[in-house]
């Protein structure tokens, strides 16, 4: 898969307030199994778990078999993408205020 795509697929599964949920749970949590996920939501296991998969494809999300039990943990690797992304955008408005406060300061020596 292609960084475009790979880059696209991270932010459409983060772009769902769910899977936002979902990743701050596992953060916080390490691990936690679907029906520990799915107590957190007012919807059925088949919707986690579809919440799930999207976050998994995405690169975002990690399980492992225990027994007869699953548990998901936060893969963060992806997220570092979205925060280069972002770092860009952080890079240009810091550069343009920067011109701002300057042209504000000209203007108060006049």
């Amino acid at each position: 898969m292609g960084e475009n795509n790979q880059l696209r697929d991270v932010f459409e599964a983060i772009a769902d307030p769910t899977r936002r949920r979902i990743i701050r749970l596992l953060a916080e949590a390490k691990e936690l199994p679907l029906h520990g996920l799915t107590s957190q939501f007012e919807m059925g296991r088949t919707a986690v778990s579809k919440h799930l998969s999207i976050l998994k494809d995405a690169g975002l999300i990690l399980d492992r078999k225990v027994g007869r039990e699953t548990l998901f943990l936060l893969n963060a690797a992806p997220l570092r993408e979205i925060q280069d992304w972002l770092a860009s955008y952080s890079r240009f408005w810091n550069h343009h205020m920067l011109r701002l406060n300057e042209l504000l300061a000209d203007e108060n020596k006049e």
